[in-house]
């Protein structure tokens, strides 16, 4: 087993970090970098959304399950062997590991289970996954089964709960104030909850002693390196430092792999959707009349060239999203074929289509000024608003106004303050704009949060206020069925619904940041073997996969 001892890179602030002596004695060390920051202050809080070092989650506080988006979120158990969901949906019963310890050695139970939840009721600012509400009791039923009960059915709850990490009771029973408790030297349940070294410019995580999966655990020691911005990032990646990193990279190829292509690699997993929206409910009559007409929204759908837009104002790293029910590559293990079989063709650019279509439906020239009116003689004049200082997206939106000024669209471009811009959507004081919509582990999520008429007038994920009561049923009982080929079905179904309307026009997915050195470690997930997302990013709980996979380099 060949040992690697990193020095540091040769560029920016990484000149004067040398290898401190704890991680030449700690054997197998991997470098990454999963935030950016001037410098680094001690906090692992795993409450805390602002100050806690981002390996704080996952490495050292463990979760109970990893689900993972990219296998149609299938369970894989960590501190809990198993889980299961009422009949009624009404409560869910999590089983922990047997011989589960923290890192100082004292046994880890049910009970550090529901200390945690009552800590986060007396506390309600540490609940940052907005739990609590959710949930009419926590209760023990042994010293290792929990049972959540709760306030209303919900299939999907397991993937809320397992987001909040657990605590030693021993611990933080003696915390007075929670929130501001910096957790300097932390006892944790993850893999690596040791800290070694500690400046503001490096700090070392290494081994739990008494982790449960120490056997399938080859790295000894996370080294992080304090790193500003993207260009220092790069600077590290490219003298080949880092083995693990999140970073925009501009022209990566150029930039990272051809440093030492035999090692330097990258893989960009889809992330949020970008779509172009039209407001349903648009204060421009004639806009809001085209609009409603789904054969519009599918005429502008196919004149809109989206690999240009990636190539051009993403750099080539966003992933085309031509799905009319926007699941894209994201949600492909949840994809209906039929989608692709009946409504395919209007998620794909097609110019000579689009216009076809447009000439089919009486979206003709009617008044010889050049530009296409409504079937009825009205004038058809749209403003494309995006948010000012975008300018990716202003990229985006200006190659999309190329298309569809060829096809005879009167369109021009505005660019407000984005607060004023979030006010209109929420409004749909709009008629045409871009939309980013998170990823999320089902989607379910995307679906609620962009079609659920509660919605309307509260966020702007709801901008085009489109409105199918079939659609907000199925997704009722959607979270209401345990069953899970019932609950594919009923997707399959709101799949077909949202492709055939078209109510928003998906043009591609952005891209989750991920390279990697395989000069030191091997069994990096890639896009050959997608067994998870590996992004090191403090949202991606499935970094903890990642780690345990890595193996170092022989010689």
């Amino acid at each position: 087993m060949r040992t690697s001892l990193l020095t540091a890179a040769a560029v920016g602030l990484l000149a004067s970090v040398a290898m401190p002596a704890s991680a030449q004695d700690s054997g197998n060390v991997l470098t990454l970098a999963s935030e950016q920051v001037t410098t680094f202050v001690r906090n692992f809080n795993p409450f805390s959304q602002t100050s806690a070092r981002y390996t704080t989650l996952d490495f050292m506080y463990e979760p109970l399950v990893v689900f993972n988006r990219l296998k149609a979120n299938e369970p894989n158990y960590r501190l809990a062997e198993s889980y299961e969901l009422a009949d009624d949906l009404k409560s869910i019963t999590f089983t922990l590991r047997e011989g589960l310890k923290w890192s100082d050695g004292e046994a880890f139970t049910a009970n550090d289970v529901i200390f945690t939840y009552d800590y986060i009721k007396q506390f309600p600012a540490l609940d940052f996954i907005s739990i609590t509400p959710q949930l009419a009791s926590v209760e023990k039923l042994d010293e290792r089964t929990v049972r959540f009960n709760l306030n209303e059915p919900n299939s999907l709850i397991a993937n809320t709960i397992v987001g909040m990490p657990i605590v030693p009771e021993h611990i933080w029973s003696e915390v007075e104030d929670p929130v501001t408790f910096a957790n300097e030297n932390p006892v944790g349940s993850g893999p690596m909850t040791e800290i070694t070294r500690f400046t503001p410019q490096v700090y070392e995580q290494c081994r739990n002693p008494h982790y449960w999966d120490a056997e399938n655990l080859e790295v000894d020691c996370l080294r992080m390196p304090q790193l500003a911005d993207n260009p220092q990032v790069l600077a590290a990646l490219a003298e080949g430092s880092l083995d693990w990193g999140t970073s925009f990279i501009p022209d990566i190829d150029n930039t990272f792999v051809a440093k030492d292509p035999e090692h330097h690699h990258y893989w960009f997993t889809p992330s949020s959707l970008v779509s172009l929206q039209m407001s349903q409910i648009s204060p421009d009559e004639n806009a809001r009349k085209a609009f409603n007409d789904v054969n519009f929204r599918r005429a502008i759908s196919m004149l809109v060239d989206r690999q240009t837009i990636v190539d051009i104002a993403g750099y080539g790293y966003p992933l085309v999203n031509e799905d009319p029910s926007g699941l894209g590559e994201l949600y492909a293990s949840f994809a209906n074929p039929e989608v692709e079989t009946q409504f395919g063709q209007y998620g794909r650019f097609d110019l000579e289509a689009g216009i076809a279509l447009l000439e089919e439906s009486g979206y003709v020239d009617a008044d010889g000024d050049g530009f296409r009116d409504n079937p009825d003689g009205t004038p058809i004049e749209l403003d494309f608003k995006v948010p000012n200082g975008w300018t990716d997206w202003i990229d985006a939106v200006q190659i999309a106004m190329e298309t569809l000024t060829e096809a005879g669209i009167n369109v021009s471009m505005s660019t407000p303050e984005a607060a004023v811009w979030t006010s209109d959507l929420i409004a749909g004081n709009f008629e045409l704009t871009l939309n980013a919509l998170a990823a999320a582990a089902d989607p379910y999520l995307p679906y609620i949060r962009s079609f659920n008429p509660e919605d309307f007038g509260k966020s702007r994920f709801t901008a085009p206020h489109w409105e199918n009561a079939e659609v907000v049923e199925l997704l009722g009982q959607y979270t209401q069925i345990k069953d899970p080929a019932e609950q594919k079905a009923i997707m399959d179904q709101v799949q077909l619904l949202v492709a055939e309307a078209l109510p928003i026009i998906p043009l591609y997915n952005s891209p989750a940041f991920y390279q990697y050195n395989t000069t030191r470690w091997t069994g990096w997930a890639d896009a050959e073997n997608p067994k998870y997302s590996p992004v090191v990013s403090v949202t991606n709980p499935a970094r903890l996969l990642q780690l345990l996979d890595l193996e170092p380099v022989t010689e």
